[in-house]
């Protein structure tokens, strides 16, 4: 998995690999003051390094401003980014990265870009009791990256995000079918296991979803389907423990029946 640390590191190979820039105010804020494009970007990126990543992005948007024909402007965009990012600013940095693929579409720095709008929704993501639009947004950015540049190391890290994110999006329809069971809305419970199992199947929770559908069934007095999904949990996951507390509750109900 790629950390914030080797991000950096990715960051700054791509994006400054033209080496040393001369002269780098070690004073330089972010009011407007007009100076030469190398020692501005000399600031920002002395600013980054130094761990105080929104006055780096402020001035890397003030090379663009000021020299924006400059070929550091590219480079100052996805810097930009870039630094959101790491100051947790996450919805600047889907911005100014969706500025910078807008512009230049085909460079060969859009695989990064994509990539960072991806982890920019990636770490917003919440826990399960809450909204998952963020989580949505996440697996859709995660899975363009993969989809666009499969033979990237970006992609290789989005495919193992959005494994976990499909846990998480589980996680949460299995949260929601607890809750209907508790109320007795075995119904609603039902259709929130069964998406588990249809969509998110190769997750940590499908065994439980189909103990808990195994549940819900025989509570809907449908003990016909109860045991169906009762024996695709045992070839499934034959020594876990939802399989033994499913077989408990159809031999339970069977023997009730007699």
């Amino acid at each position: 998995m790629i950390t914030k640390a080797a991000l950096l590191g990715l960051s700054v190979t791509a994006l400054s690999a033209c080496g040393t820039l001369g002269g780098g105010d070690k004073g330089a804020d972010t009011s407007y003051v007009a100076r030469d494009v190398d020692t501005l970007y000399n600031a920002a990126k002395d600013r980054l390094d130094r761990g105080q990543a929104k006055i780096a992005a402020a001035l890397f948007d003030e090379v663009e401003r000021q020299h924006p024909y400059s070929p550091w402007a590219r480079r100052a965009q996805q810097m930009s980014a870039f630094s959101y990012y790491v100051a947790g600013d996450y919805n600047k940095a889907i911005e100014s990265s969706r500025r910078f693929l807008s512009i230049h579409p085909g460079n060969k720095d859009a695989p990064y870009a994509y990539y960072l709008i991806a982890l920019s929704y990636y770490e917003q993501i919440g826990d399960v009791t809450r909204d998952q639009k963020i989580t949505e947004q996440a697996l859709t950015t995660l899975g363009e990256v993969a989809r666009r540049y499969p033979d990237t190391r970006y992609a290789a890290d989005a495919r193992l995000k959005m494994d976990l994110v499909n846990d998480h999006l589980a996680g949460k329809e299995m949260e929601i079918g607890r809750f209907y069971q508790r109320r007795g809305q075995w119904l609603a419970a039902t259709i929130r296991f069964r998406e588990v199992i249809e969509k998110y199947e190769t997750t940590t929770h499908s065994a439980e979803a189909l103990m808990r559908l195994t549940e819900s069934y025989l509570a809907l007095g449908i003990p016909a389907e109860a045991k169906k999904t009762a024996a695709v949990l045992g070839a499934n996951y034959p020594g876990s423990k939802w399989y033994e507390r499913a077989f408990e509750l159809v031999n339970k109900h069977a023997a009730s029946e007699i």
